[in-house]
């Protein structure tokens, strides 16, 4: 079955023939810390939840920040399956170019627990919110260059102090809520 694996350390996109099994993205990554995203229409993209910790070389597929290598497989009824997206529409999508915020963020979080992805809730106004902490990054990256640079500070201080990751960015979602950003 045709499928393609993204290596932004390269730039590369390539086309890869492969058996789907039950262990097929695990064995691809190596690892059975998998997250997978909705991104392209009728497709699934798999990366290597480890690859903050291994600090993998990052891009962003769509608005998606990604980090590491990338497995893109069709999806069809819930269901991995050939790929459909032509190469060269894939490849428009793809965008190697990373904000300076993001790299010096990641790298500050290499030694940490953090799943970029993994949901969380946070209360503002009576209403649960679900987001996560790529989005956290996200807005501090939209934000201007002092507090970008106070959202480093305080990432690296929770780090130094050992607090709990996915508390801290908790607290800097609430304050990027509380500041008027959306949701």
């Amino acid at each position: 079955m045709k499928a393609y694996s993204i290596n932004p350390k390269n730039k590369e996109i390539n086309e890869l023939d492969i058996d789907i099994q039950a262990n097929t993205v695990y064995s691809f990554f190596n690892s059975i810390s998998i997250d997978d995203f909705s991104i392209i229409d009728k497709h699934t993209i798999y990366s290597d939840s480890d690859a903050v910790s291994n600090a993998k070389e990052i891009f962003f597929l769509g608005e998606q920040l990604i980090v590491g290598d990338a497995l893109v497989l069709g999806q069809e009824d819930s269901f991995d399956s050939e790929i459909t997206i032509p190469r060269n529409e894939l490849e428009t999508l793809i965008n190697y170019e990373v904000p300076s915020f993001y790299i010096d963020a990641l790298k500050l979080l290499k030694d940490s627990n953090i799943n970029l992805y993994k949901i969380f809730e946070v209360t503002k106004e009576k209403e649960d919110i679900k987001l996560n902490s790529e989005w956290v990054l996200y807005v501090f990256n939209i934000a201007d260059q002092r507090t970008k640079d106070y959202f480093l500070e305080e990432l690296k201080k929770a780090i130094d102090a050992k607090v709990e990751m996915s508390e801290h960015m908790q607290k800097m979602a609430i304050m990027a809520l509380n500041a008027g950003a959306v949701a």
